[in-house]
């Protein structure tokens, strides 16, 4: 005889689907497009966890959706409640030793567990008096009810299933191979450079690449909660003015700024994005103009936004600025201004990096399409044509650092590889590095439409930005072709295919670079 059931009620279906829909935008929005935890090096076993969870729910969802067990089934069922539960309550820990939870993700967690305790309170009396009658196990059919939880037990299976691969790629992915920086800067004895923005992308990869090397590194945050990433030894500071006079700089990096693509651009996101990178030269000035020793060097971040949108066009340094009506070209000349009234105010010498797209997992564009590509709904952006001038993470670094000591390089620097493609030789790329088909395009118009000056500058148009000034004071690239930079920054994840040699014998471009460089 089929046991007597109350799950039937609209107040647990109601519970149910909530439940469904706040885990579904947890695991979407949180850890796969915020937190980009398939992509951490740290996060195996918290992804091991998760994977783990997401069995054992789809095993309850399954189950509940159209069975009724009774007798040793029930109590197999209690059981796997209370390893979900301990499950999860191992996450939270894991989670906390691990990485800083944004607010939201926080709010929602506790929400989830409130919303889960009053799932238990309804289901569990029930299930304790199925554990009570003989064993055995009983079709139901909950009609919507049903439907909703074999939706939600084959969506957390796939994430199931996801959670597991992810979670082995992980261990594989080491920090990024940044080499030569010790080689760079070790033959001009130990350096003391101050950082500011040391915390952010391309910052914290820089201190960890200058600390490996055994230079004196400070770092300037005004969050001292996000440095706890940070290679060490470090000496950190919250404000320029906290430094003594007598403090010694060989260098100073200015990599402190407002995100260009964290915000949609409305006004007051474009002036502050301006604002930041203005004041934080300022504040630069300001810190020289009073130490006792004067850096040798100080180097800024512009881009190569500074070009405009130049279709087809070979941009070297010496070409011209965008136009006024481009934010990225007005706000980049604004930016340069400031850093060569910087260098002719402190009598020292300033160079400045138009920094293309930098590739790397945990930051920049790269690391907002992985998460797509990823999942095999990457491809194109609007024509596909426009040009994308990248640059490796590590090469970024080591650029940084032969600004250090290259005495002759000043004023402007293209800080890009010698090898631009278009989005959708990118496109096929990054796909091809991942294992995924790289063939759902991304239309320009709803872009435009949504996104307005952010994607016509930043997605739709692009720059052929080629390196000449770097190269032609004798720096190398050790990742002058996006296959094999790829496949760096990827770690393990896949297989690239390097064709250098074809490459540089076919570039248009070659006529512009340096012999043997």
């Amino acid at each position: 005889m089929m046991p007597e059931t109350v799950l039937d009620t609209p107040l647990l279906w109601g519970l149910v689907a909530l439940q469904i829909a706040m885990g579904g935008f947890d695991v979407i929005v949180h850890h796969e497009l915020t937190e980009r935890l398939a992509w951490k090096a740290n996060a195996g076993r918290e992804l091991r966890l998760h994977a783990w969870r997401n069995v054992f729910y789809a095993v309850l969802f399954a189950v509940f959706a159209f069975t009724a067990p009774t007798g040793w089934l029930a109590i197999a069922l209690l059981v796997v409640l209370a390893i979900e539960i301990v499950i999860t309550l191992i996450d939270f820990v894991e989670e906390d030793m691990t990485r800083k939870l944004p607010a939201t993700e926080r709010v929602l967690h506790t929400l989830l567990a409130i919303n889960y305790g009053a799932i238990l309170a309804l289901i569990g009396p029930q299930i304790i008096q199925w554990a009570g009658q003989p064993t055995g196990l009983f079709w139901v059919d909950y009609g919507w009810g049903s439907v909703v939880l074999m939706v939600g037990s084959v969506g957390v299976a796939v994430f199931a299933a996801r959670d597991f691969h992810t979670s082995q790629r992980s261990a594989r992915l080491t920090p990024q191979n940044i080499t030569g920086v010790a080689d760079l800067l070790g033959r001009v004895g130990r350096k003391s450079v101050l950082v500011t923005g040391g915390t952010g992308f391309v910052g914290s990869a820089l201190v960890a690449a200058l600390v490996k090397a055994g230079h004196d590194v400070t770092v300037l945050t005004r969050d001292p909660s996000r440095v706890g990433h940070l290679a060490t030894p470090v000496r950190i500071v919250c404000r320029l003015e906290d430094i003594p006079v007598d403090q010694h700089f060989d260098a100073i990096v200015n990599l402190a700024g407002t995100p260009v693509a964290g915000w949609l651009w409305t006004p007051s996101y474009r002036r502050r994005i301006l604002a930041s990178r203005l004041r934080g030269i300022a504040g630069i000035r300001r810190l020289v103009a009073r130490l006792w020793y004067k850096p040798a060097v100080i180097i800024g971040a512009s881009a190569v936004g500074a070009y405009g949108a130049r279709d087809d066009e070979m941009l070297t340094e010496a070409d011209r600025m965008g136009p006024r009506t481009s934010f990225s070209a007005r706000s980049c000349r604004a930016v340069e201004r400031a850093m060569a009234g910087l260098g002719a105010a402190t009598g020292t010498r300033v160079v400045t990096l138009r920094i293309g797209l930098v590739l790397g997992r945990d930051g920049g564009l790269l690391g907002r399409m992985l998460p797509a590509f990823d999942l095999g709904l990457g491809g194109p952006i609007g024509s596909g044509r426009q040009w994308m001038s990248w640059i490796a993470l590590a090469d970024l670094v080591r650029l940084i650092a032969f600004a250090i000591t290259s005495k002759d390089l000043s004023g402007v620097v293209n800080a890009t590889a010698p090898h631009p493609v278009r989005n959708a030789e990118f496109a096929r790329a990054l796909g091809q590095a991942l294992g995924r088909p790289a063939i759902v395009p991304l239309p320009a118009l709803p872009l435009r439409v949504v996104l307005g000056a952010f994607a016509e500058e930043l997605l739709l148009t692009g720059q052929r930005v080629l390196p000449l000034k770097a190269e032609a004071a004798g720096f190398r690239f050790q990742h002058r072709d996006l296959e094999a930079a790829l496949a760096d920054t990827l770690g393990a994840a896949g297989v690239a295919r390097v064709a250098s040699g074809q490459r540089a014998a076919s570039d248009p471009a070659a006529g512009l670079r340096v012999s043997g460089s």
